[in-house]
């Protein structure tokens, strides 16, 4: 298998009319669907309703992380915010242009530096509060994003409780983490798409609770967390600044 851009190839076909998707492919072998054109290409009104609640936080000058197919960029875009998109994936970013995303950047959430701009939201949509990667690195990157928002600045952090689960595999993996001095829910994952697969890379996912804990010492805190209304662990923490006004 190829070592590339799978996610952005994915994307780019799923513009030219392709449903094939994505796979999620865990480094214990656990393999899963991705969300597919349905979740990156969608438009407001199809988003989970989790999301579009927590939009109303959305305020000042955006940075969308991880963009994907930019959706979000796109929505804010429309309602008159000043949105920066920024996503490690070329193609991705390239399929953002052809949507019409106006300002994209190719960075990691941890390369954002000061030359961006300050940012009054920051919103890690698609699960993407998974780049924090685990506590340590996470913290530090928290650290790192007052350095380009104001007392007043929000993050829209949207994660998946993956202690939510039956499944004997996902508790097992739970279990090897917590073995190692790991989160439970932290992964090592990569995307493939085809006859392709990206880097393999780490990724998080957090209770409402652990997010609240990993916060601590990091100059963010939990304000509030908007829960999804389906039956899914889906949910949406607004953090803001412990130096707010």
């Amino acid at each position: 298998m190829k070592i590339g851009d799978a996610f952005g190839r994915a994307i780019q076909d799923w513009l030219d009319g392709s449903v094939e998707p994505d796979l999620i492919e865990r480094d214990d072998g656990h393999i899963e669907t991705g969300a597919g054109p349905q979740v990156y290409l969608a438009p407001f009104a199809r988003w989970p309703s989790v999301e579009r609640r927590a939009m109303r936080w959305a305020r000042g000058r955006v940075l969308d992380v991880g963009c994907g197919g930019g959706r979000v960029a796109l929505h804010l875009q429309d309602r008159g915010l000043d949105v920066v998109a920024i996503d490690v994936s070329p193609l991705a970013l390239r399929a953002c242009r052809r949507r019409g995303v106006r300002r994209v950047r190719q960075m990691r959430l941890e390369d954002v530096r000061e030359g961006t701009g300050t940012f009054d939201t920051i919103v890690l949509f698609g699960n993407n509060t998974g780049l924090l990667a685990g506590r340590t690195k996470g913290r530090r990157i928290l650290r790192h994003l007052l350095e380009v928002t104001r007392p007043s600045s929000r993050i829209l952090a949207e994660s998946m409780d993956p202690y939510a689960t039956t499944e004997p595999a996902h508790l097992a993996y739970h279990a090897r983490n917590r073995g190692r001095g790991r989160m439970g829910g932290q992964l090592r994952l990569r995307v493939r798409y085809r006859d392709m697969a990206t880097p393999w890379m780490e990724y998080l996912f957090v209770s409402p609770d652990e997010l609240r804990a990993l916060t601590e010492g990091s100059g963010w805190s939990v304000a509030r967390v908007i829960e999804s209304e389906e039956d899914t662990p889906l949910f949406v923490a607004v953090l803001e600044r412990d130096d707010r006004p």
